[in-house]
């Protein structure tokens, strides 16, 4: 029996979304964002295998644009995808890839300072056990970790923000506030937020000292649960054996998975995806994320780091490539776009790439979110179930 990987980067965006004017950084609309484009444009990128499969192509098929460094003739399965959800954040990008778009608008917490309606903090600082919160405010993760980590461990408080997308992070010392107490107020206090449709309640740990923290890899996210049944569901119920790597488990409720395979970092996921192409059952479905071009690279801003981090992907998953069997279909895709070089720190609104390897040469053109887990579906034999439409 064929195989399916379903692998996504994390904001690796290609420009063109249609309605990028309707999606705002810092009050700035997306129009024009383009996350690979740009990144090209800034150094060109040595990316042989993503760019032999189409992925310059699909730049181009997107946005119009030219990328420096990619456009190779294409020879696998390429084309480009647009999203219908309102949201450019990871749950409505990965389930709409899943099969499920968003039916609900997010709910947003717009105010910059004093983000949070006081009934909520209230509420937080109860599950928390303090006498209130810090921040209470929109801010970049690593930016408030600086600003308020002294505080944090004078006080005890936990360190509470939002940003663009529908999150409420919290941020906690895993010493001094200990990681299992950080978890337990999450996962307490995500019931309420999502009562709500704030999408995520994000725990965000760190350690370290004033001037030198650093947040670790025991991030989690308490995620609502998809609303239909995704492509795990589905490949589950058929008697399929699910695999998922990364944040896959957090983004899905942990639905649908029978194994999960966590890493402290991207590297280590990697070796994890390229084991599964040697070892993953006949008839299987392993479902990918690797956060670290988001995370580390599209919020900070750091062109030259993302370039790299594209790179170095490239030539891992050549490795894993080269692991695959006879039948197997890897599909590369992305949830959204983080533009480096556009203005403010968060997503932006874009179209993404669709790359195929097994299947060979196979122009797909411009096609859905949704159709990705239709083809996954009929790689594998799943009945055809949702709104996708195949384009394999």
């Amino acid at each position: 029996m064929s195989r399916a990987f379903l692998i996504v980067m994390d904001s690796v965006g290609i420009g063109g979304a249609p309605d990028a004017g309707t999606f705002f950084n810092e009050g700035t609309p997306d129009t024009g964002a383009n996350t690979v484009g740009h990144i090209a444009q800034a150094r060109p990128l040595r990316m042989p295998v993503l760019d032999g499969l189409g992925l310059g192509a699909a730049v181009e098929l997107a946005s119009g644009l030219r990328a420096p460094g990619l456009g190779a003739a294409p020879t696998g399965l390429w084309g480009a995808a647009t999203e219908v959800s309102r949201g450019k954040d990871t749950p409505s990008g990965h389930w709409e890839l899943a099969g499920v778009p968003v039916p609900w608008d997010w709910h947003y917490f717009p105010d910059r300072e004093n983000s949070f309606p006081a009934d909520l903090v209230a509420q937080v600082a109860r599950a928390a056990g303090t006498a209130g919160i810090l921040g209470n405010c929109h801010a970049p993760g690593t930016a408030i970790i600086e600003r308020l980590g002294a505080e944090h461990l004078r006080s005890g408080w936990p360190i509470c923000y939002t940003s663009a997308d529908s999150v409420f992070q919290i941020a906690a010392h895993e010493e001094s506030f200990g990681l299992d107490r950080l978890l337990t107020l999450c996962r307490a206090i995500a019931p309420v937020l999502h009562a709500m449709r704030v999408g995520r309640v994000i725990a965000r740990p760190f350690t370290g000292t004033p001037g030198h923290f650093t947040r670790t890899p025991n991030r989690r996210d308490f995620a609502i649960e998809p609303p239909g049944a995704t492509i795990l569901d589905r490949a589950q119920a058929a008697g399929r054996v699910t695999h998922a790597i990364g944040k896959i488990g957090d983004i899905f409720s942990h639905r649908g998975i029978d194994r999960l395979h966590k890493g402290r970092d991207d590297a280590a996921l990697m070796e994890h995806l390229i084991r599964l192409a040697d070892e993953a059952e006949p008839g299987s479905l392993t479902f990918a994320n690797f956060v670290e071009f988001d995370s580390l690279y599209g919020h900070r801003r750091d062109v030259a780091g993302y370039a790299r981090a594209l790179e170095w992907f490239d030539e891992r998953a050549g490795v894993f490539l080269s692991r695959l069997r006879p039948g197997d279909l890897a599909l590369f895709t992305a949830d959204h776009g983080n533009d480096p070089t556009f203005t403010g720190t968060d997503h932006t609104r874009e179209r993404v790439p669709v790359l195929g390897y097994g299947l060979g040469l196979k122009p797909v053109g411009q096609v859905g979110y949704v159709d990705v887990a239709a083809s996954v579906a009929a790689h594998l034999g799943l009945a055809a179930e949702g709104p996708g439409r195949a384009f394999i």
